[in-house]
């Protein structure tokens, strides 16, 4: 059986919730997802720390300085190279410039194995992770979808997607994380497409 393309999974969201059928008129299907080169996952990763809280627009920004602090090649030897110092002098809270060096110790001990998530479940991935200080389930989360091209990740405690989804369904009040992921169990296997519908839901209000 042929895996479902794009347009299948959108026709999948609207049959499950027809109140996603305007929203998904109006941006088409989902982006495909793909997972990227192993050397660009520690990139991927290290962004999650930068873009944690932030609005895009102002993370953005900062990580272009981290970026810059880094040569212009964020590797887990340039983060180290940079400093908890340098990464703070470019807009890192200290939190997150603590993390960002655990992240590149953690990598470079082994104790990460970047390498290797291609083949591993999400949920050791996400453990992984999270057993890194001050990276988080919204980081692993981040870091499935994006990087490892992960299909069925429901990011219920990202803000914008409760708010995405309780734009679109008319709630008075944005949805608390419990029962956004008993929602989400109608659309399993599909769920990192669901967020994104959430997040286009946002922009296009």
């Amino acid at each position: 059986m042929r895996p479902p393309t794009r347009h299948d999974v959108a026709r999948l969201i609207v049959e499950r919730d027809a109140l996603f059928a305007p929203l998904v008129d109006r941006v088409g299907p989902p982006p495909a997802r793909r997972p990227v080169q192993v050397a660009e996952r520690f990139p991927a990763l290290a962004r999650t720390i930068t873009f944690q809280l932030l609005a895009t627009k102002a993370a953005s920004t900062i990580h272009g300085r981290v970026i810059e602090a880094c040569a212009f090649e964020i590797t887990p030897s340039s983060v180290l190279r940079a400093g908890h110092d340098r990464l703070r002098a470019v807009g890192l809270s200290n939190a997150k410039a603590a993390a960002m060096i655990a992240l590149a110790t953690a990598t470079r001990s082994g104790q990460i194995n970047l390498d290797l998530h291609g083949r591993m479940p999400d949920g050791d991935v996400a453990a992984e992770i999270t057993a890194i200080r001050g990276l988080g389930p919204w980081s692993a989360q981040m870091y499935l979808m994006n990087a490892l091209g992960r299909r069925d990740v429901w990011p219920v405690g990202d803000y914008g997607v409760r708010a995405g989804w309780s734009r679109l369904h008319g709630l008075d009040e944005t949805i608390d994380e419990r029962t956004l992921r008993a929602a989400g169990d109608a659309f399993a296997g599909h769920r990192s497409a669901l967020a994104w519908y959430c997040w286009r839901a946002l922009e296009s209000s």
